[in-house]
């Protein structure tokens, strides 16, 4: 923050002392001829100024005129050699930069930057002191501030690349504190405040680096450039030049760079490399490089490309009076004044520090172009390339601040004692006390402490300006800081504006009084009420951004009341002073301190009855209120003190009050309330009645002082109560909730519409209580716009579809099909209220006395005459009653046509009292019945009375139409002595749609629902039946049977049908209902109930439920009856109560139902009307012979019982087994009698030793046993061993998958995780005796004895041994020499997984559980190995055959042992042998001559050599014997012999059941303990090629003589052979790492090997050996092979995410690798696996952002984020969505729409699939693949009647024939899925007519 600026004075004579040296550039060495005074420029190297002397002249006296006065008068002006002198002296004075070199005089003065010498194109370095919206504040050198527009902060040809950011661009690309570079664009006049000054700056780099060329750029430079874009690899920069371009790779970003860039952001980086091809620069960004990077002395730089921020090596070359003068760059000079030197605290002495010549480090702060002056920085922060800290507060006081410098007419340089660090603060000579003319080295000396107040900072320079005045100190108010809402502060009027006063605090800070706020009055003129220099008391109404607003307002200004000014403050019953913001009906708005707001209705603003709001109250007026409650805003109230009231006499939601009329508005009526406590009431004009148009006539006939008698209170505002008129309320208070408790489900209540949406309808009942009503639910035809079947504040019924309690919502329907009137209340209500109208209108009219006549009503006969004849019918006028009009429609003259003028005698049948009209009838039968009344009045009462009795109510009745009136109809009812009766033509939901047309004349069914009283309007009310079964008679019809449908009444019904599990039977006048099986008898359940009842039979039967549909019918609903005995002899129940049933269900209990269904899986009972059960095909037998048959053995209607095994309240399900059991079996899950649990996986009737029946379910490789169901979702585990009852070789060949079983359960075990393990046995029930108790099952290892005979499966096959499977429970282990007692060749080929072997027990571990078997049937035989090597020595010659033959030689059987030996190709011959297999076979016959006999190693070593038998057997017999074998199996043998280790062999598929299955099995097996093979060299494995082999045979040959010489070296070699012997004789996977190097030298581009060697590793804890093969593999996999190479990046990926540290870093650092090799979407689908896989949601989600800006044009990629999104956050899915439809290609639009739909089915939102689906067949109505899928997904929901909605929709459109022959079939297998006959032939028959139409 810049120092006041009111202190102009005190910069004048800082600017006048410290005038600035024209100080720029260094001189060149060579020296130049001196000049006169005259002939001196004023720039002494570049060239003369731009200025003539006459401007300069001019600049000069300006500096010169803002001098302090004193100084001023000091000064003498001089005249002739004087006057020049002081012009040639004023050339060194500040207000003027030297920027050349220096010859002859130097300045006194170091550059300085001030608002006199700022020029735009000036060079800057800035630090950003304020991010705003629209613009930056930067602070300059010598507390300067500059202005940067947005426009200017970012290049103009990138602002389409940062269009993506959100909230405020600048926030996102600057922060406090950042250093930057910029260029003055301009400096003018502040046009809000005069005499200051505004600078405005660019940070633009193509006006910093304009001259920049690539030549220009050199490494080590450092440079500024802004992100162009993201690249995977790094970041592209741009210069601000169009000739290059940069490059940011990421990985220096991420090792350097604390915060993440973004496109446009600054980045500082230091020149790596230049591709001048490309033209491409790197950069690095490592800040420790960039902050210590000086810029090289390079040959021929010029002033154009310096810029500000460059650090340069300088040397000192003179110090000048307020700085110092530096050399850099060989060319160029520079000043630093003594702000920015290496001390920050430079004492008196500070010139000694700086000698000439000295080297020093310095950074460019300024640069002026056209005086080409440079001023430096020595700051210690500057020189680390980071802004001075900021460790003060402005506005702070520091009592103990250390004076470290007294600068003689300038001020004072003060230590401030701030945290962490000392700072520099400066006190200007203005600033340091009250008085003027003080002497600064007489009154303060150095080391003193004083007081002094921050006033302002320096950012940039890092010094704190301070002041020590005493009045500094006085005032609440310093900085804006201090001002706070509510405070009374003292002002000076400085600037009196038409719209507002500036004034100005003691401390400077300024804020604006607003005009109305002047004063308690509107004043027209302010500048009479403020004048400029008065000081007022004013209170501060906020703060806002530095902006302060205040008030003086008297009443404001002196309020003892407590200041609101947050919303937190407000409190219920709080008073404080306000002021009124507007004025309407509804209320006032009240405005208080700081912006807080809130709402005083007009109930609570203390008005007289009919007094308007505005005559009372105005805007901007004071008011007192009272806060009444904050829940939803700050309500308030004027009346301070209001009545207290007890809680009885309070009023309560729902209460039914009365109130008199005070005034009417256009939309709204005020009353006052006849309860206590003075309360008001409104009622708006909707709520006046249930019928639209009564509710504008009531309205109209309304007037102050009309009492309204019946009000309901829906809501309570403060005093103010919201009434309704509405009788539909009124009628139904006792049903009406106030509260979500009091909903019950599935129920009918009325409200009323509050408010109309696009996609539904808003339903209020009492007090806030709201429901929701969807379109769908709305309406019964979904193509009508709701607007024009409702209406705000119409009287609805609805339905309660749905009830969440959690969220406090409640789903409505307004259908008319679930919420049709049941009574004739919305017809009461129009009589009622048009009753009220007439009284009302009457009683206005009292000056003429009129009253309605008695002989006017409904039934009498009056004369008249006859006064107009019009189409319709005749006017009829009446003398004696001469304001009452008839009517007599042409239906009602009978076919009469009476002249006008004419007398006629009718009878009324309607009377409209406000409308002062009858309507009349000449008909004889209502005319002649009238009269005869008349005559025998006495007898006619008596008559009509009994005629009443006959009419109960709600019996059905025939009547005929006489009069259609608007809204109901007048009938009359033939059968009962032509009773005239009312019956409503709508209903409450259907007020606005179009009326059924009905005619005079037609015969209608209705029910009587009310007879004639004061509360009908003496008006026999009738209810119409539905309009199917409103039907037109002959008048000669008898009337049809009386009928009462109460629930709980007794009715004589007919059998009309008898189905398997319900009698449908038809009672009263058309009204049908069933029996379901279990109403039948009382008993639990009886076989074949229906069997004593026929069709045509009368039952006496009980209502107990409402209407129901029956499935697949389009006919009418059914009544549910009862004929049980004890339901039907039961006292009748009323109407409202419905018999409900009692789910009162226990696990473990027995019940029986009734089948009504038998599928595949599932049996389904009914157990009572509501409640179903059903029996699982497993859980019905244990035979696997009934389980077969499952589906025989269950009919329709039969009788089941069983046993409950869980419960589903909601569904009123149960889930049966057949056998009783335990609810607490196996402890798992405690006492489980009366908790609801889910039947998916119930286990407690599964108990161990219980038989039960299965299925197979998968049969498992190897010896994984099998798998069996055993449930819904159960599955248990059979062991291997207990397959079958004996023990035979192949136990799984009598098993196939689906095959059902009969299983004992031996063991069921639940897991940590939740997951239950079952082990099963197909064995008999008890271990069968076969041939010896040996066959039985080894179950606990302390059973086993020594040399016990046992029976096994072969489990694994080792090197070493193998292991085999004793029982389920134990397994043993065989080592390799005890597999037989012969020699085993091929042990993975005799002893395959599964095999049976017979063995005896060597040895038993109990503790540690292991088990030794031998196979040898002689257990001596181990021994006579050792006996037999023994035997033989070296020398010995021996005979036998050959058992393999190998490239380095031969292995040998020698005869008559059981031992093998080895003779090498070298010993074979003593000639060279090309090839072995060309000579040898295995079984061949050979003499041989013991070379060598290891004892400890079990090895011998054979030689074949001629020569080795000279001695012996002379050279006849020199040749070895073999004997040919010709047979192929053993040739097939021998070479599949042959070690051979390839992919192939590593790549084993798991149904053949081969050695992965047998690792995975041999994973549960413990190691064996006993060393099978002693040595495992490593070095073994590096076996000598053939080439080596054969060239050392031929060597041999060679040195035949010299053998013994060899020896030595033989032996070495035989190590290695022998120790690779036992490897090469055995087929299995590799399991050490030389075999795993065999494997991926052989297969080199495998990534299944390279993966399985990293499992390897890893599986020896050795996480950085899995990591070395995974580099390489990376290295040796071709480049070709991209899958091959993808797969080991996802392997190496999930390695780092398992152990890398940390994990989430080193996966990142290896994916960016990654990127550079593989294709890129796919590599982050393979990321984004691995992150949703291990639940690291949150990188998913940021990798999926990532994604799809990447991957715009990718339908995978958008909807693998919208699954995300509905999986984590479905709110935002429909934005996510926009984005992908604005991004894909049009082709993919319709896929990607269809499988979002999909996804919205899948997670439970039918709703928004359904509306997507719609919008799309909108667009394309004749896809076929739309209208398949979207059917299939609705099937799958199951809504039968919206699946058939959309056939028919689909089937009804003009398609070609292709398509509907698909659209058909589809739907034929639809309904053929459901069964129903009628609907299979009804759409066989619809595509016949298709085809006919279609051919036609």
């Amino acid at each position: 923050m810049a120092p006041f600026n009111k202190n102009l004075k005190r910069k004048s004579r800082e600017q006048r002392q410290n005038k600035p040296s024209k100080a720029g550039d260094t001189a060149p060495t060579q020296a130049l001829p001196l000049q006169s005074d005259d002939d001196v420029p004023d720039f002494p190297r570049g060239g003369g100024s731009k200025l003539s002397r006459e401007e300069r002249d001019e600049i000069r006296a300006g500096v010169d005129e803002e001098f302090d006065a004193k100084r001023r008068d000091t000064k003498k002006k001089k005249t002739g050699k004087g006057f020049k002198g002081s012009r040639k002296s004023n050339d060194d004075e500040l207000g003027s930069l030297f920027g050349e070199g220096i010859s002859g005089k130097l300045p006194r003065f170091a550059n300085k930057i001030t608002l006199k010498n700022l020029s735009p194109g000036m060079k800057l370095w800035g630090v950003i002191a304020e991010v705003n919206e629209k613009d930056l504040a930067v602070s300059l050198p010598g507390g300067l501030r500059g202005l940067v527009r947005a426009s200017e902060a970012v290049e103009s040809a990138l602002a389409d690349n940062i269009k993506d950011l959100e909230g405020h661009v600048l926030s996102a690309l600057y922060h406090v504190g950042q250093l930057v570079s910029c260029v003055v664009l301009q400096v003018d006049d502040d046009k809000k405040e005069s005499g200051k000054r505004r600078v405005w700056l660019s940070l633009r780099l193509s006006l910093l680096h304009k001259s920049y060329s690539l030549d220009a750029v050199q490494e080590g430079m450092v440079l500024t450039a802004n992100v162009k874009s993201i690249e995977d690899h790094g970041y592209i920069l741009n210069f601000g030049v169009p000739s290059f371009t940069g490059f940011l790779p990421k990985k220096s970003e991420e090792d350097a760079m604390e915060f993440k860039l973004i496109t446009g952001q600054l980045v500082q980086g230091v020149v790596k490399s230049i591709d001048k091809v490309r033209k491409v620069v790197y950069l690095s960004s490592d800040r420790d490089i960039v902050s210590k990077c000086v810029l090289k002395d390079l040959k021929g730089i010029s002033l154009d490309l310096l810029v500000p921020g460059m650090m340069v090596n300088a040397r000192i070359q003179t110090t000048l009076e307020n700085g110092i003068m530096l050399s850099f760059l060989t060319y160029f000079t520079g000043t630093v004044d003594k702000f920015h030197l290496q001390n920050a605290f430079p004492a008196s002495d500070w010139k000694k520090q700086y000698e000439k010549n000295k080297k020093v480090n310095a950074r460019i702060l300024f640069i002026d172009p056209s005086s080409r002056a440079v001023g430096l920085t020595m700051n210690p922060h500057l020189l680390l390339n980071k802004a001075p800290p900021l460790l003060i507060k402005i506005g702070e006081i520091y009592e103990h601040s250390k004076i470290i410098r007294v600068d003689k007419d300038w001020g004072l340089l003060l230590e401030i004692p701030s945290p962490q660090a000392p700072t520099p603060a400066y006190v200007t000579i203005s600033d340091v006390a009250d008085e003027d003319g003080i002497k600064l080295e007489k009154k303060f000396r150095e080391g003193n402490d004083v007081r002094v107040r921050i006033l302002g900072f320096r950012h940039l320079d890092g010094l704190a300006m301070g002041v020590m005045k005493a009045s500094a100190f006085e005032g609440a108010v310093f900085t804006h800081a201090d001002v706070k809402p509510g405070m009374i502060v003292k002002a000076k009027v400085i600037a009196v504006k038409s719209q507002d006063a500036i004034v100005q605090f003691h401390s400077g800070v300024k804020a604006s009084c607003p005009l109305r706020h002047m004063s308690e009055f509107e004043i027209e003129k302010p500048r009479k009420k403020f004048k400029v220099g008065a000081e007022l008391i004013f209170r501060v109404l906020g703060c806002k951004s530095k902006r302060i607003t205040v008030t003086h307002k008297k009443t404001l200004v002196k309020s003892k009341l407590s200041i609101l000014s947050s919303y937190a403050d407000a409190t219920e019953g709080l008073v404080t002073h306000g002021w009124i913001m507007k004025i309407d009906n509804r209320g006032c708005t009240v405005r208080f301190y700081n912006g807080v707001q809130g709402f005083a209705p007009r109930s609570e603003l203390g008005l007289e009855p009919g007094c308007d709001t505005s005559s009372r109250y105005h805007v901007d007026q004071v008011v007192k209120c009272r806060v009444t409650s904050v829940s939803h805003g700050i309500n308030l109230s004027f009346i301070i003190s209001p009545t207290k009231l007890s809680e009885d006499d309070m009023v309560k939601l729902g209460s039914v009050v009365s109130g008199v009329v005070e005034l009417v508005m256009p939309d709204v009526v005020f009353l006052h309330v006849n309860v206590k406590g003075n309360m008001k009431g409104t009622i708006y004009t909707e709520h006046l009645a249930d019928h639209q148009a009564q509710s504008a006539q009531m309205k109209s006939v309304l007037k102050p002082g009309h009492e309204l008698s019946e009000l309901l209170v829906l809501d309570i505002e403060g005093n103010n109560l919201i009434l309704s008129a509405k009788y539909s309320l009124i009628h139904a208070v006792p049903q009406l909730p106030a509260d979500i408790t009091q909903v019950t489900l599935n129920s009918v209540i009325n409200g009323y519409v509050c408010n109309l949406i696009e996609n539904g309808c808003f339903v209020r009942f009492l007090g806030r209580l709201t429901g929701f009503s969807p379109r769908k639910k709305a309406l019964d035809d979904r193509n009508t716009n709701l607007s024009d079947i409702f209406f705000v504040g119409q009287s609805v019924r609805c339905n309660i579809a749905e009830i969440n309690n959690e969220s406090g919502r409640l789903t409505l329907s307004l259908r008319q099909s679930s919420c049709s009137s049941t009574d004739a209340s919305f017809l009461q209500s129009y009589f009622l209220t048009e009753e009220k109208i007439a009284e009302l209108h009457m009683s206005d009219l009292r000056s003429s006395k009129f009253s309605w006549p008695e002989n006017l009503n409904i039934g009498c006969v009056v004369e008249g005459r006859i006064s107009e004849a019009k189409e319709f019918g005749v006017v009829i006028s009446f003398e004696k009653y001469t304001d009452v009009f008839g009517f007599i429609t042409q239906y009602q003259l009978r076919g009469k046509t009476p002249e006008s003028g004419s007398t006629v005698r009718a009878v009324i049948l309607d009377v409209a009292k406000s409308e002062r009209l009858v309507d009349l009838s000449l008909r004889p039968e209502f005319v002649e019945k009238s009269e005869g009344d008349a005559s025998k009045s006495t007898i006619s009462k008596k008559k009509r009375k009994r005629e009443l009795k006959e009419l109960k109510v709600h019996e059905t009745v025939t009547a005929v139409v006489e009069i259609v009136k608007e809204g109901y109809l007048v009938v009359s009812l033939p059968e009962h002595n032509f009773t005239i009766g009312y019956a409503a033509a709508t209903d409450y939901n259907l007020q606005r749609l179009q009326r059924k047309q009905f005619s005079s004349g037609q015969r209608v069914v209705a029910t009587i629902m009310a007879l004639p009283s004061d509360s009908t309007a003496g008006r026999l009310l009738l209810l119409l039946e539905s309009s199917n079964q409103v039907v037109e008679t002959s008048s000669s019809k008898k009337a049809k049977k009386k009928s009462e449908y109460d629930i709980g009444s007794q009715v004589h019904a007919e059998i009309t049908d008898i189905k398997p599990l319900e009698l449908r039977l038809k009672f009263g006048i058309g009204y049908r209902g069933r029996v379901h099986i279990t109403e039948v008898h009382d008993e639990n359940v009886v076989e074949d109930p229906f069997s004593v009842y026929k069709v045509g039979q009368t039952l006496t039967a009980r209502i107990v439920a409402n209407c129901v549909k029956p499935e697949n019918t389009k006919k009418g609903s059914l009544w549910e009856l009862s004929i049980k005995p004890s339901t039907v002899s039961g006292s009748s129940l009323t109407k409202d109560v419905q018999i409900a049933e009692a789910f009162d269900f226990s696990v473990g209990q027995h019940i029986s139902g009734y089948v009504y269904k038998v599928d595949k899986e599932w049996v389904w009972l009914a157990v009572s009307r509501q409640v179903k059960a059903k029996l699982f095909i497993l859980d019905s037998a244990c035979e696997p012979g009934d389980l077969e048959n499952f589906q025989k053995r269950f009919r329709v209607g039969a009788t089941l019982s069983g046993y409950i095994l869980s419960m589903n309240r909601e569904k009123m399900s149960l889930r049966l087994v057949m056998h009783p059991f335990s609810a607490t079996s196996n402890g798992l899950f405690g006492g489980l009698k009366n908790c609801y649990t889910s039947d998916e996986k119930e286990v407690h009737h599964l108990q161990s030793g219980g038989v039960r029946g299965g299925r197979v379910w998968r049969i498992l490789p190897g010896v994984g046993g099998m798998l069996v169901q055993v449930g819904p979702y159960l599955y248990g585990k059979v062991h291997y061993t207990e397959l079958t009852d004996s023990w035979v070789s192949d136990p799984l060949s009598g098993y196939h998958e689906g095959q059902f079983v009969k299983c004992k359960i031996l063991d069921v075990n639940n897991s940590a995780n939740g997951n239950v393990h079952i082990d099963l046995s197909l064995r008999s029930f008890e271990d069968a005796v076969i041939g010896d108790t040996r066959s039985s099952r080894i179950q606990k290892i302390e059973d086993l004895e020594l040399d016990m005979v046992v029976n096994g499966y072969v489990k694994s096959i080792t090197p070493k041994g193998c292991f085999i499977l004793l029982s389920r429970h134990i397994d043993a282990k065989i080592k390799l020499s005890n597999l037989s007692d012969g020699y085993v060749e091929d042990p993975m080929k005799e002893f395959p997984v599964g095999k049976l072997v017979k063995g005896k027990v060597l040895s038993v571990e109990p503790l540690s559980g292991r088990v030794e078997v031998t196979l040898k049937v002689d257990s001596k035989s181990s021994r006579s190995e050792l006996s037999d090597l023994g035997c033989l020595s070296v020398g010995d010659v021996v005979k036998g055959s050959i058992k393999r033959v190998v490239p380095f030689g031969l292995f040998i059987v020698i005869d008559n042992t059981n031992l093998n030996g080895l003779c090498h190709v070298s010993e074979i011959s003593d000639d060279h042998v090309d090839n072995l297999d060309d000579h040898f076979r295995p079984g061949g016959r050979v003499t041989a001559k013991v070379l060598k006999v290891d004892t400890e190693k079990h090895r011998i070593s054979l030689g074949m050599k001629s020569s080795y038998f000279e001695d012996e057997l002379g050279n006849n017999h020199g040749m070895m014997e073999v004997d040919s074998v010709d047979d192929p199996t053993i040739v097939a043998q021998a070479k599949a012999d042959m070690p051979q280790i390839t992919h192939s062999d590593f790549l084993f598929e798991h149904e053949e059941g081969s050695a992965l299955v047998q690792v995975e099995s041999r994973a549960s097996v413990p190691p064996l303990e006993v060393t099978l093979d002693d040595n495992e060299d490593d070095e073994v494995f590096a076996l000598p090629d053939k080439k080596e082999i054969i060239v050392n045979g031929s060597s041999a040959i060679d040195e035949k003589n010299k053998r013994q010489a060899k020896k030595k070296a033989k032996e070495e070699k035989e190590q290695e052979i022998m120790a690779a012997e036992q490897r090469l004789l055995e087929r299995d996977i590799p399991r050490t790492t030389d075999e795993f190097e065999k494997v991926v030298r052989s297969s080199p581009n495998s990534s299944f090997v390279w993966i399985k060697y990293m499992q390897f590793m890893l599986s020896m804890a050795d996480v950085e050996g899995a990591r070395s093969v995974a580099e390489r593999a990376l290295k040796t996999i071709n480049i070709t092979c991209d899958n091959e190479k993808l797969n080991v990046w996802v392997a190496y990926l999930n390695l780092e995410n398992q152990y890398g540290n940390p994990s989430e870093e080193a996966v990142a650092k290896l994916f960016q690798r990654a990127l550079q090799y593989c294709d890129h979407l796919k590599l982050h689908l393979e990321l984004l696996g691995l992150y949703e896989r291990t639940e690291q949601h949150k990188l998913a989600d940021e990798l999926l952002d990532k994604m799809v800006k990447k991957f715009k044009q990718s339908c995978e990629v958008w909807l693998r984020r919208i699954q995300w999104l509905l999986k984590q956050k479905p709110d935002e899915v429909d934005k996510m969505m926009n984005r992908a439809l604005l991004s894909l290609p049009k082709h993919e639009v319709v896929q990607f729409l269809s499988q979002v739909a999909i996804l919205e089915f899948k997670n439970g939102v039918p709703d928004k699939g359904r509306s997507i689906f719609e919008k799309m067949l909108r667009e394309y109505p004749k896809r076929r693949d739309l209208w398949s899928v979207y059917l299939d997904q609705e099937i799958r929901l199951g809504d039968v009647d919206f699946i058939r909605a959309l056939f028919e929709r689909a089937t009804s459109m003009s398609v070609p024939a292709k398509k509907m022959k698909f659209l058909f079939k589809k739907y034929l297998n639809f309904e053929k899925s459901l069964g129903d006959e009628k609907r299979i032939q009804y759409v066989i028959q619809k595509a016949r007519e298709y085809v006919e139409t279609a051919a036609a």
